[in-house]
């Protein structure tokens, strides 16, 4: 009897998908991207994928995005998930950092994806400014090259406003003329560069945006303090038929349970990307 068990187990595990992490290195704007590429150790023809934007000041390891990478990978799905320019294992400075090279920097994933033919319908994700820079990059490629759809997780559209006011990332408002801001200001322990807050001043991000016109997801909390959740609403509002979720209490990063995000992110992108797999 132990014997027949033990071949069942085995048989079972036989079947059941295992990830493979594939490091992948990449040409973004600033220099070479380091990105982790998560899929099904059985990797179906044409597989579909999900491109995933870390915040301001973040990395591709974070809880949430292993939580969406885990639960994409058993529904059959790959995503890859990298570091901005100056950011985790990237290269580029930090103080040259800016939304714009950033979107540059997400465009060259997205091209990256399209070319290397193991992928069929493609979807995006981005947290908190990686948010603004899924969406800005959503107007601009819009929904045909992105079949897959759009999920925003606390988008943070307010840093256009915060660079108005002469602050960055919810820090006190730095000296000088925020149409002239000074050679840099410290954010975080970092040096953070006049150019991001230059750029970030003039920033058209809802107007580029407005440009998407696919599947959407929002996703945001009522306890945000970096980004309030009306933010967030202003995109729902913006991209029509777009899936809004206000999760009561939850903050900047969906703590006190990011999986919850996560899993309202899978669940997006399961139903968009399961359908007709290899268009």
């Amino acid at each position: 009897m132990y014997r027949h068990t033990l071949t069942a187990i085995l048989l079972l595990l036989s079947t059941i998908a295992v990830a493979r992490t594939e490091r992948v290195t990449l040409q973004g704007d600033h220099g070479r991207l380091v990105a982790d590429l998560q899929t099904p150790d059985a990797l179906p023809k044409r597989c579909p994928i999900v491109i995933l934007c870390h915040g301001f000041g973040g990395s591709r390891n974070n809880a949430l995005f292993h939580g969406i990478a885990d639960g994409l990978e058993k529904a059959g799905i790959a995503t890859i998930r990298f570091d901005f320019n100056g950011h985790g294992e990237s290269e580029g400075d930090f103080t040259q950092m800016t939304v714009p090279n950033e979107v540059e920097d997400a465009r060259r994933v997205y091209e990256w994806v399209q070319a290397d033919g193991r992928f069929g319908r493609i979807g995006i994700a981005g947290h908190s400014q990686g948010g603004v820079v899924t969406a800005m990059l959503a107007g601009q490629l819009g929904k045909k090259a992105l079949k897959g759809g759009v999920v925003l997780l606390a988008p943070a559209g307010v840093l256009r406003d915060d660079a108005i006011r002469g602050t960055v990332a919810g820090q006190p408002p730095f000296k000088g003329d925020p149409l002239d801001p000074p050679e840099y200001v410290e954010v975080w322990g970092r040096r953070l560069g006049r150019e991001y807050i230059k750029t970030a001043f003039w920033l058209p991000i809802y107007e580029t945006a407005a440009g998407y016109k696919g599947k959407a997801c929002i996703v945001h909390g009522t306890s945000d303090r970096t980004v309030p959740y009306t933010y967030g609403l202003r995109f729902h509002q913006l991209w029509r038929g777009s899936e809004w979720h206000l999760l009561d209490r939850f903050d900047h990063g969906f703590g006190p349970r990011p999986q919850e995000a996560a899993d309202i992110t899978v669940k997006f992108f399961k139903k968009n990307l399961q359908k007709n797999k290899s268009k």
